[in-house]
């Protein structure tokens, strides 16, 4: 498979101008540029940059609005209800987790509900907000209901909830946070979008066919199959679960079954233990289980967010692949919104924002 590899700057640079080109201000640009570039550079190309196509999809059918700013249209000691306004999920999520973090510093939790909410990216960009802040971070997103459903529940045969992620970050003291981020699914919807883009074959056990057959190819998702629940019943309970955290957003119909929503809190270390000895504590408990011997064909035992961490630093260096097939959706963007694919676009910030210079 054909591949190109570019600087984080790089991406970052095409996909503000991308996105500016498109009608959103270039404060917002860069803000969901850097979150979508982060994911690649966390290992996640699943949320990176192969999403900008879709959102510029999105934006062209007036399906998202390009320049909405996310507003509290509720808010007590410890909640927060957020409008995003048919806005980018991800600059209002960044935006919630900062008052957030705000809030849960004056009251020692914050929870925080929202509406009017498109794809919020990656949690665990949130997540580890929440973290390098001196807090712990839940974030979760939950759709269930028989009717446009990705994911069969255990036992069945159609789709009855979507991915349903969950993601949380704890902080460590150091570079590298605790992260959990995973979707309730065997993988994430995009897993699969990164597999038919390299025309890959599936591990068995990820998906089924339009027919309830168990299916390797990637195609066959796409065509009216279903992701299956990880750890079968236990995936199956935990993604319902993130439906009903979900739903108090009050977001569901009592009639249809359907329910829908995101929510996040955040804890404040210091108002349950000293936060300097807290974080050390988790790092220590860390680094003892890295000491527990690798299993057969393990190098080591890795602890959550060491593989992003490792994989920040590796790319930064050498670069991030895309897939050509991804590249030339950018090029078919940038002649439709005649936005030039040259280095030059990138400027001495975009640099800066990737300790580049």
């Amino acid at each position: 498979m054909e591949t190109y590899r570019f600087q984080a700057s790089y991406l970052h640079a095409i996909t503000r101008q991308l996105f500016m080109a498109a009608g959103t201000p270039r404060h917002i640009a860069d803000e969901v540029a850097e979150i979508l570039v982060k994911a690649n550079l966390a290992g996640h190309d699943s949320h990176g940059v192969l999403r900008v196509p879709a959102y510029l999809r999105s934006i062209t059918a007036n399906d998202l609005n390009p320049a909405a700013e996310p507003a509290i249209t509720r808010e007590t000691t410890n909640l927060l209800f957020v409008d995003s306004q048919n806005g980018f999920g991800h600059y209002a999520a960044r935006q919630a987790m900062e008052w957030a973090i705000h809030k849960a510093r004056q009251s020692e939790v914050c929870c925080v509900s929202f509406v009017n909410t498109g794809h919020i990216g990656r949690l665990g960009e949130y997540a580890e907000q929440a973290a390098q802040a001196g807090c712990i971070g839940l974030i979760v997103f939950g759709v269930g209901g028989r009717k446009g459903g990705d994911v069969a529940p255990f036992g069945g045969i159609s789709g009855a909830l979507k991915t349903n992620p969950i993601a949380v970050g704890v902080p460590t003291g150091d570079e590298i946070p605790f992260i959990l981020d995973y979707a309730t699914s065997v993988v994430a919807e995009g897993k699969l979008q990164v597999a038919r883009s390299k025309k890959a074959k599936l591990p068995e056990g990820y998906i089924i066919n339009k027919h309830g057959q168990p299916s390797t190819n990637p195609a066959d998702f796409y065509d009216g199959g279903y992701l299956l629940p990880f750890g079968g019943h236990k995936g199956y309970a935990l993604g319902m679960l993130m439906v009903l955290l979900g739903g108090l957003s009050g977001n569901f119909n009592s009639e249809t079954g359907f329910m829908k929503g995101e929510f996040m809190q955040v804890i404040n270390i210091n108002a349950f233990t000293p936060l300097e000895a807290y974080q050390r504590g988790v790092r220590a408990l860390l680094n003892d289980i890295k000491t527990i011997p690798p299993a057969p064909d393990f190098d080591e035992v890795l602890v959550p967010g060491e593989f992003e961490h490792r994989s920040r630093v590796k790319r930064l260096v050498e670069g991030i692949e895309l897939p050509a097939i991804i590249y030339s959706e950018f090029q078919g963007w940038a002649d439709r919104l005649a936005v030039p694919l040259s280095k030059e676009i990138v400027e001495t910030s975009d640099q800066e924002r990737y300790n580049l210079t």
